[in-house]
């Protein structure tokens, strides 16, 4: 799976470990999922201030979040179904607060990593058509969660 990452925070260092992080749990998933190779994915690195913003414009909240999902194949109610035609498959973007990440692991009381890593995993998961709107889904998301995390060695 094609990955693109964008950082554009300057408050966590972001370094080739941070990205080499990203990378394994995208491949995890990727290998998990049988998800084609010419699948592509987008992740941008932002601040909380950032996050907030489009918090609040996309979901109505006025407070930071971790992360953000924004599936490219999702449809809107009275939206027609399509298909790709072309070869390439764009999951979508995914929004990932580092700043919100080192504060949770810290609060969690695990490391950046396993906090960026489970993070990487949620937003993807939601991108691949999975939620926690409810008791049954939020169990099967958690479950596939900590599946992937413990594929890429990113337990707590």
């Amino acid at each position: 799976m094609d990955t693109m990452i964008i950082n554009q925070q300057d408050k966590v260092n972001y370094n080739r470990d941070v990205q080499q992080v990203i990378l394994k749990v995208v491949k995890t998933i990727a290998k998990l999922g049988s998800i084609p190779k010419n699948t592509e994915l987008s992740i941008l690195l932002v601040d909380n201030s950032y996050i907030k913003d489009l918090n609040y414009v996309y979901r109505h909240v006025n407070s930071a979040t971790d992360v953000l999902s924004f599936a490219m194949n999702e449809l809107s109610e009275g939206e027609p179904a399509f298909t790709f035609t072309n070869e390439v498959n764009v999951l979508g973007d995914i929004v990932i607060s580092l700043e919100k990440a080192q504060e949770q692991s810290k609060e969690y009381g695990h490391s950046f990593e396993r906090e960026l890593g489970f993070l990487v995993a949620h937003g993807l998961l939601h991108l691949l058509g999975y939620d926690h709107e409810n008791e049954t889904e939020a169990k099967v998301m958690q479950e596939l969660e900590k599946k992937i995390l413990q594929a890429a060695k990113l337990e707590r």
